[in-house]
């Protein structure tokens, strides 16, 4: 048996002052999508902001149902928004915050498993990294530098044998 180990690089800020422009505004686009978040279920309200590669910022926010499986998290709302609107356009960047009503949140909130192999298929799709942005309400700020670093075995298209 061989044991390997699997490593990944996190850029951890205390401050939004040491990130770029672009990196801040990203963030408070996805902190702003929060509010209009629908989760009366969980009160926990996410939103992610994506950058495109013309500018553009599309947000996307978590939408919960009473059927608990019918709900959407808001990294899918914001990459599946954004490929409807410029279905060829790279994806630059993605911010994620989240807000709750009931605790503060002061960690880097990350993606769940069914988010990560979607925005893996953006990266995959594309062939260019995206970054990913994390942040809670308050607190650390991660950076991570492309989506695979958040799923290193991910299920992708060359995994089918086309």
């Amino acid at each position: 048996m061989e044991s390997i180990n699997i490593n990944i690089s996190v850029e951890k800020h205390s401050h939004e002052n040491e990130l770029t422009e672009q990196d801040r505004l990203l963030l408070a686009a996805a902190r702003i999508s929060t509010e209009r978040a629908y989760a009366p279920y969980s009160k926990f309200k996410v939103g992610a902001a994506v950058l495109l590669a013309n500018g553009d910022v599309i947000q996307g926010n978590n939408q919960e149902n009473a059927a608990y499986p019918s709900g959407l998290c808001a990294e899918r709302v914001a990459l599946f928004y954004a490929s409807s609107l410029f279905p060829n356009m790279e994806i630059e960047a993605m911010a994620i915050t989240a807000h709750s009503e009931d605790v503060s949140i002061d960690y880097p909130v990350a993606p769940c498993g069914s988010c990560r192999q979607v925005m893996t298929e953006y990266e995959s799709k594309q062939k260019k990294d995206i970054r990913v942005i994390l942040q809670g309400e308050k607190g650390d700020i991660y950076i991570i530098k492309c989506v695979r670093d958040l799923l290193p075995l991910a299920f992708t298209q060359e995994d089918l044998c086309l």
